[in-house]
């Protein structure tokens, strides 16, 4: 994702109060699908463990809370507690109210008087030779995304296209013919009292997910805060 800000325009049902859908472009569909790829501890990380319904947030808490001689001796809390996204950091602006680990980190068994040579991505493992632990990080240079296009706009999704963002979040391409018979189907008349530019930024963005967990009218409530 290029932007930590966009604009997308909303078609609301004045009279129920409600987000009938939002018409947005590439960066805000790409924004919408990175969630999906968000570890549960991420989730909980960027949400605050406090304000989470459910009990992830005390699960999260018991973890960071126990001490690590509980811990196996060739594990860390790190990877559960922050785990490495696998996906690019240019997808990310809209999330990145903290230090979020990004980019996959390998280290290498160097000891001299070792002969095998391996690799592991937790700097507290142990080679299954010497039994000697390393902290010398090497270089990870990942594969090139099979799915990526030529002209390299990365992302998921083609930005040639305007995208139908349903108040639940289900994605669809846009088309006439959708809009108008998602309009039949709510009994819309009025067309043209219906339309509001919004903009979409960090703020907008951590609500969004935090609303998507809890809701079916996450746009709705986002925006007109009901």
């Amino acid at each position: 994702m290029a932007s930590s800000k966009m604009s997308m325009k909303l078609l609301v049902d004045t009279k129920a109060n409600k987000v009938l859908f939002a018409e947005a472009g590439k960066e805000f569909v790409d924004f919408l699908f990175t969630l999906l790829s968000l570890p549960v501890a991420t989730i909980i990380r960027l949400l605050n463990k406090n304000s989470m319904v459910g009990s992830l947030g005390s699960l999260y808490d018991s973890l960071e809370s126990l001490s690590e001689a509980y811990m196996q001796p060739n594990k860390s809390k790190d990877p559960l507690l922050k785990p490495i996204l696998q996906v690019s950091a240019a997808d990310f602006p809209l999330l990145l109210t903290e230090n979020l680990s990004m980019a996959k980190k390998v280290y290498m068994f160097l000891y001299l008087f070792c002969c095998h040579r391996s690799m592991a991505d937790d700097n507290s493992a142990t080679c299954l030779s010497c039994r000697r632990c390393t902290s010398t990080e090497v270089n990870y240079i990942a594969p090139p995304a099979a799915n990526q296009s030529s002209s390299n706009e990365g992302g998921f999704v083609r930005g040639v296209v305007t995208y139908m963002v349903m108040d639940d979040l289900v994605v669809k391409p846009m088309s006439t013919i959708s809009s108008i018979t998602l309009l039949n189907k709510f009994n819309v008349k009025e067309v043209g009292a219906l339309e509001k530019v919004v903009d979409f930024t960090m703020a907008e963005g951590l609500k969004l997910l935090k609303a998507s967990l809890q809701s079916k009218a996450v746009l709705t409530g986002l925006f007109l805060g009901t």
